[in-house]
């Protein structure tokens, strides 16, 4: 795990920095230091675990999509959620959340799986677990991510206004707990997995939907189409 004061931008330090010092991180930290000891590998590469945090700005934040952990394939997880490199397969669920845009928006379904450019228009793609070893969903659970992940959910609900979080599935759902319905705008619906889709996410309306919320608060909507 980098240390945080080299890897995590300025203006999250100055919101979430001093969770780096409480004894839920330091464990995170020892046990990360602990896994990678042991030769087990772990996704994202460490330069890419705050990649989230480093592409969006707290004041520049819009929407904020909440996933799980990461991809556990090599090669997939580059610390955006749902997102992957541009020479990686999207995965089931990002191809779903592509049907959607075009269900929703007419949007052609793209040629790649990196969402880069929605994060540099200010979509959080934020994962409520960080890390994950290669092969195993989930091995990283209930280490102490969920705990800094609700932090930088609470405290940037707290700080902004009119923000749009996309919550799918009951994971993510649970960060709604850190949210004030009055100030921000939840949409909620079943996880974009294969296993669920077509129970809910397909036809949500999602996308749409936040682009008025965000017209109706006076801001710039988000561009959905992912350019080539």
């Amino acid at each position: 795990m980098p240390e945080p004061s080299g890897a995590l931008q300025s203006a999250w330090l100055e919101l979430v920095g001093d969770q780096f010092e409480q004894p839920y991180m330091q464990a995170l930290k020892a046990f990360l230091r602990a896994e990678k000891a042991a030769g087990k590998v772990i996704y994202p590469p460490g330069p890419q675990i705050f990649n989230a945090l480093n592409s969006t700005r707290p004041d520049q934040v819009r929407v904020v999509i909440l996933g799980q952990d990461p991809y556990h394939g090599p090669g997939q997880a580059h610390g955006l959620s749902f997102s992957v490199p541009p020479d990686v397969r999207p995965p089931p669920s990002l191809q779903n959340i592509f049907k959607e845009l075009r269900r929703d928006l007419n949007l052609p379904l793209p040629d790649h799986g990196c969402l880069q450019a929605w994060a540099d228009q200010g979509v959080l793609l934020l994962n409520a677990v960080l890390t994950v070893e290669q092969s195993k969903a989930g091995s990283h659970a209930k280490q102490g991510w969920e705990t800094f992940t609700s932090c930088v959910v609470e405290r940037l609900a707290a700080q902004q206004k009119g923000l749009v979080f996309m919550l799918w599935g009951s994971y993510a759902q649970k960060k709604a707990a850190h949210i004030d319905p009055a100030r921000h705008c939840l949409l909620k619906s079943v996880h974009p997995s294969p296993l669920s889709a077509h129970r809910g996410f397909i036809g949500c309306g999602h996308f749409s939907a936040a682009n008025r919320y965000l017209q109706a608060q006076g801001k710039l909507p988000i561009d959905w189409s992912l350019p080539d």
